[in-house]
């Protein structure tokens, strides 16, 4: 800056010299208003009013004065002309320039009394050279910046609004080196200091150092200051020049614009400390930053950040649901360090901020994660059912697996669907990335063609009704052998399941009839047991409706056993009774025959045997009333017949007379005898009981 007194230097001598010219030209503009109020003032020439101006002792006479006069309208033109005077003299002839307080003084020096010029490539003066100088002029009243010499234009100054920035692009200094894109930051309060940032190796172009929200005086000779305001202007959005922020469910994934480019074999930048998230471009590069993208991640908040020097890509944090586990595989990071063990030999697990897979899953939750450096295989730590058939299930595993064609011993080929359920824990999920890569590989590449392989192999050592009629069986055994093949790969086999099994259609038509007949069949003894229990309920039905008779007879049974069994006894005992009594009659009998017995020999031994019978047949007549001559006499003589004619008349007369009751009966027990030619008596004895 070129002061009115630059010759003396920037000395209290200098300022005091200032402040003197000051002060006259203050008591000569006082002047000039007492001598308006005088009768014999001329104002014929600047010189007169020049010397009234300085004429000290009237002043202080005649001040009261006029404070307590009118001031005439005709007095009012040469105060205005004394004033521009006095305003003009300071100004032209003392350089005097008066800054705002809301204004910075670009100052532009036309020319040097020695000639000095700008060195070539510089446009910012630092040592007074013609030109634009470095210094700007602050709020206030500065002298020596005559206008033939100097050209002041007054700039407002730079607000930053809060929640928004400000880039720098610098008109002047250094070059750029050619592995950076952004100007050094260097120590010039803010960009300020103009002078600073030239002496102290500042660079031109656009600059790695912003503005954050607050008021700046900025040299806009040498620093173009890029705003929201003026954004479209210069090929730049609003959204770009606000403070970034990131939502509290996201992460900023950074690439840095500027840098060392990544090392080979890299694909992403290494974690630099202390650059405060990207904020501090400049330690960020002396750390030995990479351009690119960057391991790093900015968490949510709000952060101050360069859009020239980083891009940032929000991403929703890494999301583990519940029920899955997260495998991490990073591409970047330390050097692998397999910590697997030697009983692994399918691939390589290391520790977390590794290259490779991490042994340490991670569990449900969210995580932020840097997406673009590394992958997360999600490993459900449920049961997972996968269906060799026409139905998927919601994770989509199975989608291309289809019912197994197998071929039975029998030569038919028929096809399977079977259903394997399978569950990997969250300690082995590491292990199985680690082997297969992810969860769809382990289902294409190992579970088809096991499980597929399996079940063609068995089915050849059966017929197709065998497999039928067995699958109870066929599922425990696969069940068993594919246990312990999957436990080879860290998956644990839950249950093997057979679905519908679909035999060729020619034998189905013959168990299918087969089938009909023998359901006819058990359809017909169904029926007869129908019947059966039809006819039984209709006995059961009569039965209970006849009850009561049934009770009445058997009642009456009982009654009649009773009784049966009162006239047994009552028989017996009459038996009994008439034994006994026909025992005493045979008794008596044998006692009375013994005694006829005795009698008759007795009587023989008497009268002999003729004439004891004689006498007993003569006895019995007696006693019988038996008649020696027969009521009717047949006879015949002569040998005619008639007789018997003449016997056979009487007989019916005989008859007749006797129904009347007018001829005595004959004998009973002794019927009528006829006799042919000599008639003879036949009389018949009763015979002994």
């Amino acid at each position: 800056m070129k002061l009115f007194s630059s010759s003396f230097g920037k000395t209290k001598k200098n300022k005091l010299a200032g402040f003197a010219t000051t002060l006259i030209a203050t008591l000569a503009l006082a002047g000039g208003i007492n001598s308006a109020n005088a009768t014999n003032l001329k104002t014929s020439t600047a010189q007169q009013i020049t010397s009234a101006s300085v004429q000290v002792e009237p002043t202080k006479s005649t001040f009261p004065r006029y404070q307590a006069a009118a001031v005439e309208p005709v007095v009012l033109i040469p105060i205005v002309l004394v004033g521009g005077l006095v305003i003009f003299v300071p100004l032209f002839f003392g350089g005097l320039v008066v800054i705002g307080e809301r204004e910075v003084g670009i100052v532009v020096k036309k020319f040097t009394i020695s000639g000095k010029g700008l060195p070539a490539g510089q446009l910012i003066a630092l040592n007074g050279e013609a030109g634009l100088q470095a210094d700007t002029l602050a709020p206030g009243w500065h002298w020596g910046y005559w206008p033939w010499q100097y050209s002041v234009r007054k700039e407002t100054v730079i607000v930053v609004p809060q929640s928004e920035i400000a880039l720098i692009v610098a008109a002047d200094g250094e070059s750029i080196p050619p592995e950076r894109i952004l100007g050094k930051i260097v120590d010039c309060d803010n960009f300020q200091d103009a002078r600073k940032f030239l002496t102290h190796g500042g660079e031109k172009g656009r600059q790695m150092g912003f503005l954050t929200a607050g008021t700046y005086r900025i040299n806009t000779a040498l620093f173009k200051v890029i705003t929201a305001a003026n954004a479209s202007s210069h090929g730049m959005s609003i959204e770009q020049l606000r403070v970034h922020t990131v939502a509290s469910d996201k992460v900023g994934i950074v690439t840095t614009l500027d840098g060392m480019p990544i090392s080979a074999g890299e694909i992403a930048g290494a974690v630099i400390s202390g650059h405060d998230n990207f904020q501090n471009g400049q330690k960020f590069l002396d750390g030995g930053g990479r351009r690119g993208l960057q391991e790093q991640i900015l968490l949510s908040g709000s952060w101050n950040l360069n859009p020239w020097f980083v891009n940032v890509e929000q991403v929703p944090m890494t999301e583990i649901p519940i029920g899955y586990v997260g495998v991490v595989i990073s591409f970047v990071g330390k050097a692998q360090e397999d910590v697997s063990g030697a009983a692994f030999t399918h691939g390589n697990l290391v520790n977390p901020g590794h290259k490779g897979v991490w042994v340490e899953p991670l569990y449900p939750g969210k995580h932020p994660l840097n997406t673009r450096i590394m992958k997360v295989e999600l490993v459900p730590t449920i049961n997972i059912v996968l269906n060799w058939s026409g139905r998927t299930e919601r994770h989509k595993y199975d989608a291309n697996l289809e019912a197994l064609t197998v071929r039975s011993k029998d030569g038919f080929a028929f096809d399977l669907e079977v259903s394997q359920i399978i569950h990997v824990g969250a300690l082995d999920a590491p292990k199985v990335i680690s082997r297969v890569g992810s969860m769809q590989n382990l289902v294409d590449n190992v579970l088809e063609p096991s499980i597929g392989n399996y079940f063609r192999n068995s089915a050849q050592d059966y017929t197709v009704l065998d497999f039928l009629n067995a699958r109870s069986e066929r599922q425990v055994e696969a069940s068993e052998y594919i246990k312990a093949a999957l436990r080879a790969y860290d998956v644990q086999a839950i249950d093997t399941l057979i679905g519908d099994i679909q035999p060729p259609a020619t034998l189905m038509q013959t168990q299918t009839a087969r089938k009909i007949a023998e359901e006819e069949r058990k359809t017909y003894e169904v029926q007869q047991m129908a019947q059966t229990q039809r006819q039984q309920l209709v006995r059961e039905t009569a039965l209970a409706d006849i009850q009561q008779e049934m009770v009445k007879s058997e009642q009456s049974v009982q009654i009649a056993e009773l009784k049966a069994q009162a006239q047994i006894k009552q028989a017996n005992g009459e038996a009994e009774a008439t034994k006994l009594k026909a025992m005493a009659e045979a008794e008596g009998i044998r006692a009375t025959g013994n005694a006829k017995a005795e009698t008759y020999r007795t009587g023989v031994d008497a009268l002999g045997t003729q004439g004891y019978t004689a006498m007993q047949i003569m006895q019995i007549i007696g006693d019988r009333n038996v008649r020696l001559i027969p009521d009717v006499l047949v006879g015949g003589s002569n040998g005619s017949t008639n007789g018997l004619v003449d016997g056979l008349l009487s007989m019916i007369l005989w008859n007749q007379t006797n129904k009347t009751g007018e001829i005595t009966p004959p004998i009973p027990n002794t019927p009528p005898v006829a006799q042919n030619g000599n008639s003879q008596l036949l009389v018949e004895l009763p015979k002994d009981k």
